[in-house]
């Protein structure tokens, strides 16, 4: 995505002291745009609901435009991509999520927004065990869909694994920073990094400079969970990032799968307690993870549903069956995507339309006309 005028502001509001992505979707929405925040005048400011004096009096610091100023010459002269979270550009999946990014800075050469998004995360210990199914898993979806984008974290173990079963087989893969673009963690992965970014791309919410800490991870998790339809969980110990990656999957109400193990395998206790525990799907072949994200495609012409045929339909009702009909299902996220309505409201108006016989919900958060 090509800079624009509103570049420099779209970074500097991620620079503010004390503005976080809440704070920062306020302030859009009540100035209506990302460069009249830093122009407007402090008592204006001052107006706008849980907008302190002292955000206000940091919102006008010159140290903000000073270090966003900077951080612009380091994106254009490495020609990174901005990915403010207004853009058509930005991961859509995202915008569902309360606590995602305003601004994303990419590297690379891919479509965030294709139809088939899986992220596949574990432990950086891993076994041949989980090596051999993650790259098994990624071969077996290549074959059935080409078009469909792997994200990970490129981290040692099941995360580099992944990305390179994809860049193998031809797919297109995103690893999900948690630091700047200006490095490569760990480094002995600069090689696959690099090479993704002929087929993929390097994503961060974090500015040059940032350094590879731990919290940061811990941030960059749930970029890494929402951004997809589904989370695989290949291996992990009872304690570990990918354990952070599930629970956030699942808060972001996407589909949690785990590959099983042994009780006896320590990298496995972690995927045996999510799947125990339901918060996770039993993995066990790739066809099953298929059927169970809605992915096999009819061979049969779908014929458009008269809405005569049902009860009286409210407003919100009218429009997701506008946007089932024509089309054989859809992810839940998918729907909320198209319809601009937060998952959590989407929820209640599907139950009504089920209560009303007019949608079917399927395994694996899928609907469709019943």
């Amino acid at each position: 995505m090509a800079l624009t005028e509103k570049s420099i502001y779209q970074i500097a509001l991620t620079q503010i002291k004390g503005v976080g992505v809440a704070h920062a979707r306020n302030l859009m929405q009540a100035v209506g745009d990302e460069e009249a925040i830093f122009r407007e005048s402090k008592q204006k400011l001052e107006l706008i609901p849980r907008i302190s004096k002292r955000l206000v009096n940091e919102i006008h610091n010159p140290e903000v435009m000073k270090r966003a100023e900077e951080e612009l010459k380091f994106v254009d002269k490495n020609r990174i991509d901005l990915l403010f979270f207004t853009s058509d550009e930005y991961p859509q999946r995202l915008t569902n999520c309360v606590d995602a990014p305003i601004l994303l800075y990419a590297k690379g050469n891919v479509d965030f927004n294709c139809e088939k998004v899986v992220s596949i995360v574990g432990t950086r210990h891993a076994t041949r065990y989980g090596l051999d199914f993650c790259r098994k898993f990624v071969k077996e979806l290549s074959e059935l869909f080409p078009d469909v984008l792997i994200v990970s974290g490129l981290a040692y173990g099941i995360d580099v694994c992944a990305h390179r079963a994809a860049l193998q087989n031809r797919l297109s893969t995103v690893g999900v920073l948690g630091h700047g673009l200006d490095r490569i963690y760990p480094a002995v992965h600069r090689k696959t990094a690099v090479d993704m970014l002929e087929c993929g791309a390097l994503l961060t919410e974090f500015p040059s400079g940032t350094e590879p800490d731990r919290f940061n991870f811990v941030r960059r998790n749930r970029i890494v969970a929402g951004m997809a339809d589904a989370v695989v969980i290949v291996e992990s110990a009872d304690k570990g990032g990918s354990l952070i990656t599930a629970d956030i999957a699942n808060s972001y109400y996407r589909e949690v799968f785990a590959v099983p193990g042994r009780t006896t395998d320590r990298m496995s206790l972690g995927c045996n307690n999510l799947i125990s525990s339901n918060k996770a799907v039993l993995l066990q072949r790739t066809a099953d993870f298929i059927e169970q994200v809605g992915w096999n495609v009819s061979s049969q012409p779908v014929k458009p549903k008269q809405k005569e045929l049902f009860l009286n339909l409210s407003e919100e009702e009218e429009k997701v069956f506008n946007a089932l009909n024509n089309t054989e299902s859809l992810h839940v996220n998918s729907l909320a995507i198209e319809l601009n309505i937060p998952v959590r409201e989407l929820f209640f108006t599907l139950l009504e339309l089920e209560m009303k016989n007019v949608v079917k919900a399927l395994p694996g958060g899928i609907y469709k006309l019943a």
